[in-house]
């Protein structure tokens, strides 16, 4: 980096710093038109892209969020569709990929060592990259943006970690499937959706675990594991500090004996869950007061009935869902309200979301422009706002791994935070504006194509010849810095507007994505 963009980014760094912590309250004057519409671009999206506030303000919010709300009444892009379709691994489901991935595909014994690493480095040369571009591509081009910021929401909620072996393989299929259809369904279906995907099972490694002195509990399977069952009541249903006891876990570890992945039923193309009664704890347990009768697998059931519907449950995600959508001390009165409407409409996540974006909280101007986007958010907020292409997703990776949040890559069970203490440094801040100071003249390497593109590559490794992909036409055509102000002007102070105009057109870009304003959300 030359002198003077160093310079750049180091005096835009202690602006943001300023702005960001200052404390100063604007007028509380209601939300007009073009403001309301970033503010739903900004909660329901990953931002505007350029037109998007013009073409809202159009139909009206609530024409907008109820489109939102029921995503399957937009159709998604023919182009975005044919990507997805050409990314191989996307298309596999849990058996498919366990089959051509895992232990199966792997060599015999008598194969060298160079030969059985190849092996089990094939899912990180090929299902990664396609799983990261299909997240990032809907997020970027998807019209069903609510649907994707729940996934994403589902995804930190219900997190596994890339890194854990098999959980490779299935990471991408298990939002795919799993988050993604479910995220503005009904809670218990998602719930137990996610309860039976072998990346949860495997991750938390219920997989393992059986019933004391079961006939099948011998070398790895022997043994009670309550990872699972921990996390069940403390990240998934209840919260933590809302009154289940030591001994609800080991009740509910007991009661998921069994529920495990299907590793020889998957080689003869099985589904990846099974229950193994041979590895049950088939005695009566008493769970959150309630007796559950030894019955196998139904007590499993049972208790995924009991706490999808169990009041602090319906708080915990009240709670969550105001922090994620409204401010980061997630506000009482309005909590309540969402876990009542959770309760009374039996987990439905669309409804209890209809109340949230009905509610004077949501509309607050206390509540504008107050939320400090993290990186992924950040990233993909700026891919939006100056049309950038994603044809390499590796320059992504490597920032958002700069930045501290890695697709798919946070380790412990609780997901990434969406709170500003969690994000807000200054290291984190000089980071974000070197990387959009890179998309501003229209040369970043998001957007050159890598060569070969990860589908044909993936195909060749298989030894299939892949259809020929349509050529890569577009050019490299710098940000104009007016159209973004046009597409972002809502959200920009009249001292932002002010600094990026008397600024050289070349920095404008820079400030523009850099400022405070585009920190927030």
């Amino acid at each position: 980096m030359s002198t003077r963009p160093r310079l750049l980014s180091i005096a835009l760094l202690l602006a943001c710093l300023a702005a960001l912590n200052a404390n100063a309250q604007t007028e509380q004057a209601p939300l007009n038109d073009s403001e309301k519409a970033l503010h739903v671009l900004n909660r329901l999206a990953y931002g505007p892209r350029p037109g998007d506030v013009d073409a809202l303000r159009h139909i009206g919010v609530k024409r907008y969020i109820e489109q939102q709300l029921n995503p399957e009444s937009l159709p998604m892009p023919a182009e975005l569709t044919d990507k997805l379709s050409a990314l191989p691994t996307y298309q596999l489901n849990a058996t498919q990929l366990y089959q051509q991935y895992g232990p199966p595909s792997f060599p015999p014994n008598t194969a060298t060592p160079e030969e059985k690493n190849m092996a089990r480095q094939r899912a990180n040369k090929d299902i990664t990259p396609q799983t990261h571009f299909s997240r990032l591509w809907l997020a970027t081009e998807s019209p069903r943006q609510l649907q994707e910021v729940m996934t994403e929401f589902w995804f930190n909620h219900f997190n596994v970690f890339e890194g854990k072996e098999w959980v490779r393989y299935w990471d991408g299929e298990y939002e795919k499937d799993v988050l993604r259809p479910n995220a503005l369904g009904n809670f218990r279906q998602l719930l137990g959706a996610v309860a039976h995907h072998p990346a949860m099972l495997y991750y938390l490694d219920n997989w393992l675990s059986s019933g004391v002195n079961t006939p099948e509990a011998k070398g790895r399977f022997k043994g009670l594991n309550e990872n699972y069952g921990r996390e069940l009541l403390e990240l998934h249903t209840m919260g933590v500090d809302s009154g289940y006891t030591q001994a609800d876990v080991i009740s509910l570890a007991r009661i998921l004996t069994g529920w495990t992945i299907d590793e020889k039923g998957m080689k003869d193309g099985q589904p990846a869950f099974t229950f193994n009664p041979r590895r049950h704890d088939g005695g009566d347990k008493l769970f959150l007061g309630q007796t559950i009768k030894g019955s196998g697998y139904q007590e499993g059931e049972q208790a995924l009935d009991i706490l999808a519907r169990h009041p602090a449950t319906a708080h915990f995600i009240a709670a969550k869902l105001v922090q994620y959508f409204v401010s980061d001390q997630p506000e009482p009165a309005l909590t309540e309200k969402l876990a009542r409407r959770f309760l009374s409409s039996n987990g439905d996540i669309k409804a209890v979301l209809h109340a949230l974006f009905d509610s004077p909280e949501f509309w607050a101007r206390s509540n504008y422009q107050t939320k400090f986007k993290t990186p992924y958010q950040y990233v993909v907020s700026s891919l939006r706002a100056t049309a950038t292409p994603v044809l390499n997703v590796k320059p992504i990776d490597g920032v958002l791994n700069q930045l501290g949040q890695p697709l798919y890559g946070w380790l412990t069970p609780e997901g990434y935070k969406f709170s500003e203490e969690a994000w807000l440094n200054p290291d984190a801040l000089l980071r974000r504006i070197n990387f959009v100071n890179g998309l501003s003249n229209g040369k970043s390497p998001i957007a050159r194509a890598e060569t070969p593109p990860p589908a044909a590559a993936a195909a060749m490794a298989a030894g299939s010849a892949p259809a020929t992909p349509a050529p890569n036409t577009a050019t490299a055509v710098a940000v104009d810095p007016q159209q973004l102000m046009q597409t972002l002007s809502p959200m920009l102070t009249p001292h932002s507007l002010s600094t990026v105009s008397a600024a050289p057109a070349n920095l404008q870009v820079g400030l523009i994505l850099g400022s405070p304003d585009f920190m927030k959300r």
